[in-house]
């Protein structure tokens, strides 16, 4: 049977100052927002899903209700990228069997997952 949904569309969420943050998207991580002439295309890879339980203190802040995994590719350069930028990083990381994990947080506070895959 053909699969009904078939990808992600779009990642929509709430901003104080909606026009800032999507330039912030841009700059940092070269994702133009859905409005913009050329909109950012993801690589045909896996895309993870997953609810997590009310209580979790993974995201951060309790008010936080998504937060975004990027996948990357060199996480050490964008580290240093985002640092250099003035970006906050999150001083914990993660090496697990299946990747490299890293957090950042975007002006409004919303912490973001980086994820670098072991090959």
């Amino acid at each position: 049977m053909k699969r009904l949904v078939n990808g992600i569309g779009g990642i929509f969420f709430r901003a104080n100052d909606s026009k800032a943050l999507s330039k912030w998207y841009e700059e940092h991580f070269g994702i133009s927002d859905s409005q913009s002439a050329e909109p950012w295309r993801q690589d045909e890879v896996p895309t993870g899903v997953a609810p997590f339980k009310k209580e979790t203190t993974y995201f951060g802040n309790m008010n936080q209700q998504f937060m975004i995994n990027f996948r990357v590719s060199d996480m050490d350069a964008l580290l240093l990228k985002l640092e250099k930028a003035g970006v906050k990083i999150d001083k914990e990381r993660m090496d697990e069997s299946y990747g490299k994990f890293a957090w950042v947080y975007d002006p409004e506070g919303n912490k973001i997952e980086l994820w670098e895959p072991k090959d």
